[in-house]
Formats: structure tokens, sequence, C-alpha cells
């Protein structure tokens, strides 16, 4: 099929099927035995220490400049939580295992891209790309406006709107909320496959290949480790593993595409880890479900 075949599949995905699905599961969903905090916690020190790794690695083993490291570190923290991670865990570990990774996915790219923003705007300068002044007011406005015009932070909100209200939708309206839903893990799959065969190999192999290591290795260690301190519930252990091991998404080479820099590195980076991601992700699976049952 060809490239615009795979765009629309990725573009119902991420604009119908994904965002009823996190909408239906915060409207639906039992949070009560899950402790948002400490998940978030134990996620976002591994995202911080595989950022801060990747971006110092590109900086200092291969030379370039800081928004190349910004591109990096981004690359090698930002999960593909929704295009793999989300059907992984409905795959692996059910309806349960869904909860807590979206949980994660309520804050994740907000998060992510306010760091991108502000750390872009950071090396711009540093690099004497830019000077003077920026508004800090219009870049807030900005940033919110597009967060709010996302379709999958559309449909978390949403969620929690209507699960707060006590409001429940009609059963007609539920049922191809459901229909719409339920699709969303293999298309979400076939399509990321197609954005693979896409963008592919654009070189900057070995600098990609540390920069996936990073990825693949480091940051799903980091978790562990938090996870094992901290000691989070077996489940919530092992879904934030699982998901801290999945191989970087699109998300990194938007940014990447936005920012004018490291296009290459990213999209590289993105198909190895992707394709390693394969032996490590089972590791990952493995390692945790040895230590957590």
């Amino acid at each position: 099929m060809s490239d615009t075949t795979g765009d629309g599949l990725a573009d119902f995905v991420f604009v119908v099927s994904t965002p009823l699905l996190l909408f239906r599961t915060m409207m639906t969903a039992d949070f009560q035995s899950s402790n948002p905090w400490e998940l978030w916690l134990v996620y976002f020190t591994g995202v911080v220490v595989a950022w801060t790794a990747a971006h110092c690695g590109i900086r200092f083993m291969f030379g370039r400049d800081r928004r190349a490291g910004v591109v990096a570190g981004v690359t090698g923290a930002f999960s593909n939580l929704v295009f793999l991670g989300m059907p992984l865990m409905l795959g692996v570990y059910g309806e349960a295992g869904l909860v807590i990774i979206s949980l994660i996915i309520s804050i994740h790219m907000p998060l992510m891209m306010a760091a991108s923003l502000m750390l872009n705007e950071w090396a711009l300068r540093k690099d004497g790309i830019i000077s003077g002044e920026t508004s800090r007011y219009d870049t807030a406005v900005k940033f919110i406006t597009s967060l709010l015009r996302n379709p999958l932070v559309i449909g978390i909100l949403a969620g929690w709107l209507m699960r707060l209200s006590g409001l429940s939708v009609p059963q007609l309206p539920m049922q191809l909320i459901s229909m719409l839903a339920d699709v969303s893990g293999p298309l979400a799959l076939f399509a990321m496959g197609m954005g693979l065969k896409k963008f592919g190999i654009s070189g900057n192999v070995i600098a990609a290949g540390v920069n996936a290591s990073f990825k693949l290795m480091l940051m799903p260690a980091v978790v562990f480790a938090m996870a094992w301190l901290v000691g989070l519930p077996p489940l919530t252990a092992k879904v934030a593993i699982t998901a801290a091991a999945l191989p970087s998404g699109v998300n990194s080479y938007l940014i990447a595409t936005r920012f004018g820099v490291g296009q290459g590195l990213s999209s590289t980076s993105m198909v190895l880890a992707t394709a390693a991601s394969a032996v490590t992700l089972a590791m990952w699976i493995g390692l945790a479900q040895a230590v957590w049952g």
C-alpha cells in the first residue's frame, strides 16, 4: 500500500480511535488501586536520566551542537506509548495494564513537549542563533493552545470531565465509541509499521545506535531500579518498566523537523530502536515478570 494510506491510517488512529479509547478509559476505569504520583516519579526519573545521557552523548561523543542535543535527548526518552504502547499493554497485561499506561500518557506528552520547547529555546540562545528577549506569555499561550487542540489531550480531558460530572454516555453513542476505540490497537501497529517504512534509515547510524541504546537499555534499567526502591505494586511496576523499554516514536521525529535539526538522527534512531525492541522488550518484560511475578 502507498505512503498516503499509511498517513491516513496514522491520522485516523491519532485523531479518532485512540482519543476515543482514552476517553472511554478515563471515564470508566477504576483508578482507586493506582497511585499516580509514585508511578510518575518512577517513570519520569527514567526519562530525565535517559534524556540527559542522550543529550550529553551526542554533544561530547559526536561533537554536535546543543540543538542536536535536545533532539537526541527527546529521541532517547520519548517512548512510543500510543502506537505501540497501548496495544502492547492490552495484549500483555489486559485492561488493567491499559489503565496504568493511560496515567502515564495523561501527562507524558504535555511534559515532554514543554521540556523540548524550553530546552530548544535555551539551545538557540547558547548556540548564538537567537538573542534578545522573547515574550514568555506569548510562548505559554501558543503552547497551551496547541496542547488543547491535541486529539489525545481532548480525549483525556473529556473523559475526566464526564467522570467528574457523574453523567453517563447513552447506550447507542457508547456502542459507537467502543467500536471505534477497539480498532485502535491493531490499526496503530499497522500505521507504525508503514511509518517506519516511510522514514527509513537516514544516516547517522552510529550516533543513532548509541541513542537507541539509551532508550532501550538505560531508561528501563533506571525505571526498574526505581520501581524496586519505591516499592510499586507488581502490575504497576511491570507496566512502568515495559513503557520505559518501548522504542522512541514518531513524535521525536516531528519535534526534530519542527526545530530544523537532527531529522536524520531521530529517524534512524527510531527505526533502529523499533527493530531492536523486538528482542529488548521481551527481555525487560521477562525480567520484570521474574522479579514481580
